[in-house]
């Protein structure tokens, strides 16, 4: 058996990855369209050969008869549900499956659709053999476009799934309109900000999306989604302007709202970097608790002035133009709800455009109820290889039901290699991957879970740095 006070963050005892059979794991609630995703996976060329073990709740199993034209050899477990009574056949199973290891280069392992997919992971954690022989590739999770919101409010089955998932199918799009796949969309990515998400209908697909996915491979994650790793902010923009005496003026078109939220931090050239980059980051962290106080409206032709206070702009009487105060001038930072462009924002004084001298476009978060959601975190520089076992050590003592995954990338301190871990629930491994070479030696990861505090989990991570 693994545990994390032993295998946590102890790099020597970890060996190449290289060699071991890729498993994926199909999961999707009750309809969502896992055997037709299955059938184009065994019966389209693609030139792998995939052993498949199906699972199916009840007496009497039916779905390996809705399999067509298959030439793999198909495993069926209908005793029960795969993520409780039959983990130990699930075992068995593939231990049984690894004496024919020349038959098959991958395995494909179906789920009945009322499994939390969690301890299906787990069994690559907690036998030993098992570990040294395959490696979880990815989760693959299918919803059904045209039931997913009711499924979400009744069913826990669903919300572990998506949790869990790498890659997740939006299927049955055909059935649905568009505003609503973007809603469902939406709200994925609030649950699981790392997973792959593509709109399908029949389940119809690039296998390329589905097998070979590197599910815990951080740096494709970054290519789909350049910004899955930086935290939501109550706000989509902010920018650094040095403002002449008397102020400035914003000007707008009118543009997807009614209003628009904006704190302007004054005096962000006391920040403690001359470098408007740097002024900007140390303000973002002023306009979040602006931006937690309550707002003050403002109409067109009225005044914003730079401090602690939270405005409203009303944005239904043109012309839409404000006065941003500021008798003696200097540097402020301004952000804003929605990103200018939407509005065609500018900031003009004496005649002249004032253009920003460093700006950022925001992870934007979003009011919601959903309790799962992730967390990333990225950080430069070396991690206390010490320092950071004791703190996962107690993180999954005290939080690690509510952590459904963690995945990430580490630069260990006097390790020359990048560490690439991946976690489920209470059980964590990692393994050495491609040198660091001359790349910036950087810290990546994502935390998936119920109930996550960013705040502590970034301040606990940030003290295992060296």
């Amino acid at each position: 058996m693994s545990s994390v006070a032993s295998k946590a963050t102890t790099p020597a005892d970890i060996g190449p990855a290289s060699g071991r059979v890729p498993v994926t794991v199909l999961t999707g609630f009750l309809g969502a369209g896992k055997t037709t995703l299955l059938n184009r996976i065994l019966t389209e060329q693609h030139g792998r050969r995939i052993a498949v073990i199906e699972n199916e709740f009840g007496e009497v199993g039916v779905d390996h008869e809705l399999v067509i034209g298959a030439e793999e050899e198909i495993f069926e477990m209908n005793n029960g549900c795969i993520c409780c009574t039959v983990r130990g056949d699930l075992i068995r199973i593939l231990g049984t499956l690894m004496k024919r290891r020349d038959r098959f280069d991958a395995i494909l392992i179906e789920t009945t659709g009322l499994a939390d997919p969690g301890p299906v992971a787990q069994t690559f954690f907690v036998d030993d053999q098992m570990q040294e022989a395959l490696r979880l590739d990815g989760i693959v999770t299918l919803v059904d476009a045209r039931h997913l919101f009711d499924q979400l409010d009744h069913s826990e089955e669903t919300t572990q799934q998506i949790a869990f998932a790498d890659v997740i199918l939006i299927n049955k799009t055909d059935l649905v309109e568009p505003e609503r796949l973007d809603a469902i969309e939406a709200r994925i990515r609030r649950m699981n900000a790392a997973a792959r998400i593509h709109r399908t209908r029949d389940a119809a697909i690039d296998l390329a999306h589905v097998l070979d996915v590197g599910g815990f491979n951080l740096s494709r994650a970054l290519e789909v989604d350049p910004a899955f790793m930086e935290p939501e902010y109550p706000f989509e923009w902010g920018g650094v302007f040095d403002l002449p005496a008397g102020g400035a003026t914003i000007e707008l078109d009118p543009g997807p709202d009614p209003a628009m939220s904006v704190a302007i931090v004054p005096r962000a050239h006391d920040a403690a970097t001359d470098d408007p980059a740097g002024q900007l980051a140390v303000a973002t962290e002023e306009a979040v608790r602006i931006y937690a106080d309550d707002e003050t409206s403002v109409a067109p032709a009225g005044e914003l002035v730079p401090g602690t206070r939270h405005w409203r702009m009303e944005l239904e009487q043109e012309p839409l133009r404000f006065t941003l105060a500021s008798r003696d001038g200097g540097r402020v930072a301004i952000f804003t709800e929605h990103h200018p462009d939407e509005f065609a924002m500018r900031l003009t004084a004496a005649g002249a455009r004032l253009e920003p001298l460093s700006e950022h476009a925001f992870k934007p978060d979003h009011e919601h109820d959903d309790t799962v959601t992730s967390v990333g975190i990225e950080i430069a520089g070396d991690v206390d290889g010490e320092k950071l076992n004791a703190w996962l050590g107690n993180l999954l003592a005290t939080k690690g039901v509510d952590l459904y995954r963690m995945k990430g990338v580490l630069a260990i301190r006097g390790e020359p290699r990048r560490y690439v871990f991946q976690g489920v629930h209470m059980l964590l491994d990692h393994r050495p991957d491609r040198p660091w070479g001359d790349a910036p030696r950087a810290n990546r990861m994502i935390f998936i879970g119920r109930n996550l505090d960013r705040t502590a989990l970034t301040e606990g991570f940030r003290a295992c740095l060296a």
